[in-house]
């Protein structure tokens, strides 16, 4: 790797690879399911030879990916995947050090460690929550005085409000709520695969088609007509029996369900912590602004200091920004 050439980030997760150049001048997501394929050590490999980046700074949160045994072996797929094609990446772990893959004595403490590097960023000059819906999953991250204050495991942080394990694409309507209310009566929802958040917010129109990167539940389209039909199933009907109204009321309960957690969530964090200001990005930006203003939060989208393609690939852009500064150093 040239000494000259770019630093980059890249942010492996189970279901999206993001990549983001410190300077901004390549951003890039793309859609790896690590539990379907192990296209990733080929993938790596392509970004590599057309990139020939300088440096590169590697967050993981791939390794719960169910193809893996445990997290140590999917942290090792991972690192070895990105060493054949990196060689001398350097990792960040969650507790915010960098080391490369020979001087790892823990490979645990590179599992689900993007949102250290966020936090390191976006908490640099101001206490706050940072916030990241991504696709899967949503990242609340406590920050003060600079130090990410949030739990070094997925385990520690689902118990302390710091992950909820909800996003803006994937998340199966079926584990999100339990119930939906059509003209009065409670329809248990389905149990089933039919539909996720990504057919709701594409209803809704906070996402365009484009956005949706992974694939469907029934594996059809990505439209808002293939939407509403998979939106139906989640009460065992169709888009005959469901008027149109029917199916976008559903999506909106959908949504506001999902709001009021992340709400809920973010007032715990804010008494606990003494916090008042949340930071989101991500590809759910709009839900972090919803759900800190119903929590009587003050609210910055990362997307206005940065750019929209940017705070979607937040924890790439972030890495990228903390390796240059500890090169500089």
């Amino acid at each position: 790797m040239s000494k000259e050439a770019p630093v980059i980030g890249i942010d492996i997760g189970g279901a999206n690879t993001k990549l983001a150049f410190a300077d901004r001048s390549i951003v890039e997501l793309h859609y790896i399911p690590l539990w379907k394929d192990t296209h990733l050590p080929r993938a790596l490999q392509d970004m590599a030879m057309r990139i020939k980046p300088g440096k590169v700074g590697v967050v993981i949160t791939g390794e719960l990916a169910d193809c893996f045994p445990d997290k140590e072996q999917g942290v090792r797929f991972i690192v070895d995947a990105v060493d054949a094609a990196f060689p001398g990446a350097m990792y960040l772990d969650n507790h915010g050090i960098f080391s490369n893959s020979r001087h790892i004595s823990d490979m645990r403490s590179l599992a689900a460690a993007n949102w250290m590097a966020s936090a390191m960023l976006a908490g640099k000059d101001t206490d706050c929550i940072f916030v990241d819906v991504g696709s899967t999953t949503s990242d609340l991250i406590p920050v003060k005085n600079g130090r990410p204050l949030a739990g070094d495991t997925d385990l520690k942080r689902m118990g302390r409000h710091e992950l909820l394990y909800r996003g803006m694409l994937r998340t199966n309507i079926a584990a999100l709520m339990g119930r939906i209310e059509l003209g009065g009566v409670q329809y248990r929802v389905a149990s089933e695969l039919f539909a996720q958040t990504g057919d709701a917010n594409l209803l809704l129109g906070h996402i365009q088609p484009e956005d949706y990167t992974c694939d469907t539940a029934d594996g059809e389209g990505k439209t808002p007509e293939s939407a509403a039909r998979r939106l139906a199933r989640v009460v065992c009907a169709d888009t005959i029996e469901l008027k149109h109204e029917d199916i976008m009321n559903i999506a909106g309960q959908i949504y506001r369900h999902q709001r009021d957690e992340l709400s809920e969530a973010l007032g715990i964090l804010s008494e606990q912590h003494g916090i008042e200001k949340v930071m989101g990005a991500g590809l759910g930006e709009l839900l972090v602004h919803d759900a800190a203003r119903h929590a009587g939060l003050e609210c910055t989208l990362l997307s206005r200091k940065y750019g929209p393609d940017i705070s979607k690939v937040f924890p790439a852009y972030a890495v990228a920004c903390l390796l240059s500064e500890y090169d500089d150093a």
